[in-house]
């Protein structure tokens, strides 16, 4: 600890209430929303889409299980890095750590360049931000209006998040519930359209996903689209299930905030559940809504696709009031987005910094909120890098959180197989779940990393394999700078 610091600690501040906002608001970013036209319809379709985010919030169930176990025994900041230092030792911790900084630091910039389309696309063709124009990134324009819009957004929820775990927590908690209510209130209106007959099955067709580039081929949409059956049901399925370490990543920042929590940690395991449960309703109402209230949605994606398919379906289901309703929920999704993941990456960073894994100014508190002010003012410059790229960039941004929970959710499953075989606790159903989210995060790594004849569209993209390799290489020369000072002859030897 830094001498700054004597006296100082993260002040226990949240209420399950709050921790709940903190999972859910981090599970349910942007990504929800552009997500259905931009990914899950075109790879994995209506159906194939639902299933596959229904496996993947069953999974991190069984994932959660495991979570549940370790942070009763180890409530501190640090949550799967604490975990893996203490079961598997310095180097696999550093190893943890590393790519859980990636996993929730890439969602603090792929939240931020939303910002610009939210307020474009919900006032028309005013697009009042999109003024000085300054470059095109990987095929997208970008805007000083919209870049200086999401700068404000992202340095004001700092400050908010510098200012106290209890600031955060309220305005976390009620953003959450705004979301959820926005989400809720548009299934309803679909569900009254179904009834009166304004919403068809045929709509949500085609099931499984389908081929952008044969149906453009083909000049008539429809045809080539209703024939085509390029996509198997299982490629449909692991397209989007590949990724549900990402659509999922959230729950898990709940270890990160344990030593702030103001309440028992038996609690844990509930709250990650219902969050889970929330977040994965939320992913298969929005795509199932995009897709059944926008006739041939598929032909319109062909021609742009660019297009804001859940904006459309709301306004046709409601009107106006359909728009203010995703407005809303898309508002609240991205800035619980950002301050959940800004608290996560900060509590990651100030507890690598105490172990020495990290230079010491990231384990400074402020001296009046008792928060990582210098861990937090990292996490927003980086955070920063995601106007200048541009909205284009959300899918590197993805691959790269997810590869980044996997790695998490895989280390705290078998650190909760070494403490119970440590420990003599005899769990039977406990040990098989731990195994199994063991397995299942290992398959997720490979869908994401290897490409699988038959699967091309599930692994990596090239521009996230070149992310990729650029985290993997800073962390290989930080470890040689660093790695003496927290790991010993014995331990470097063993590895």
């Amino acid at each position: 600890m830094n001498k700054d610091n004597q006296g100082q600690h993260l002040e226990k501040k949240l209420n399950p209430m709050n921790v709940w906002a903190l999972a859910f608001g981090c599970i349910i970013g942007w990504g929800a929303f552009v997500n259905p036209g931009k990914k899950f319809l075109p790879k994995s379709g209506t159906l194939g889409t639902a299933i596959a985010l229904a496996l993947g919030a069953l999974i991190m169930i069984i994932i959660a299980f495991s979570y549940s176990y370790m942070v009763p025994k180890y409530p501190k900041a640090g949550g799967e890095f604490t975990f893996t230092k203490v079961c598997f030792g310095k180097n696999c911790a550093y190893i943890c750590g590393w790519f859980l900084i990636i996993a929730y630091l890439a969602n603090v910039p792929m939240n931020s360049t939303a910002l610009g389309l939210i307020v474009d696309g919900l006032d028309g063709e005013a697009n009042i931000l999109r003024f000085g124009y300054l470059y095109t990134s990987a095929g997208f324009d970008i805007y000083l209006g919209e870049m200086l819009f999401a700068f404000l957004i992202l340095i004001l929820f700092a400050v908010f998040s510098i200012r106290g775990v209890k600031v955060a927590g309220v305005i976390q908690t009620i953003l959450a519930i705004l979301l959820a209510v926005s989400v809720f209130a548009l299934v309803i209106a679909a569900i009254i359209n179904v009834i009166n007959g304004n919403i068809k099955i045929d709509n949500i067709k085609p099931f499984w996903g389908y081929d952008k580039e044969a149906a453009l081929a083909a000049g008539q949409y429809s045809e080539a689209l209703a024939n085509n059956d390029k996509m198997s049901i299982m490629a449909g399925v692991l397209a989007t299930l590949s990724i549900a370490p990402w659509a999922f990543v959230g729950f898990d920042t709940i270890p990160q905030a344990a030593e702030e929590f103001n309440f028992k940690t038996k609690k844990v395991n509930f709250i990650m559940i219902i969050a889970i449960i929330f977040g994965g309703f939320v992913y298969i109402a929005n795509n199932t809504i995009a897709a059944a209230a926008v006739t041939n949605y598929p032909e319109l994606l062909t021609q742009d696709s660019g297009r804001w398919l859940l904006l459309e379906a709301a306004r046709n289901l409601l009107g106006v009031p359909g728009v203010v309703l995703v407005g809303v929920a898309v508002f609240s999704a991205v800035l619980t987005g950002i301050m959940g993941f800004y608290m996560a990456s900060s509590r990651l960073m100030y507890s690598m910094s105490k172990e020495g894994y990290l230079p010491k100014f990231f384990s400074k508190l402020d001296k009046k909120h008792n928060t990582p002010k210098a861990a937090m003012i990292f996490c927003m410059i980086v955070s920063l890098s995601g106007p200048i790229l541009g909205r284009e960039a959300l899918g590197w941004f993805v691959d790269m959180s997810a590869i980044g929970a996997s790695i998490g959710y895989g280390f705290t499953c078998l650190s909760t197989l070494v403490t119970m075989k440590r420990e003599g606790d005899k769990k039977p159903m406990l040990a098989i779940l731990a195994v199994l989210g063991s397995l299942f995060s290992l398959i997720f790594l490979i869908l994401q990393v290897v490409p699988i004849p038959g699967l091309e569209g599930v692994h990596f993209g090239t521009e996230s394999y070149i992310m990729l390799a650029v985290w993997v290489v800073l962390g290989i020369v930080f470890y040689l700078f660093k790695g003496k000072q927290f790991t010993n002859k014995e331990e470097k030897a063993e590895v």
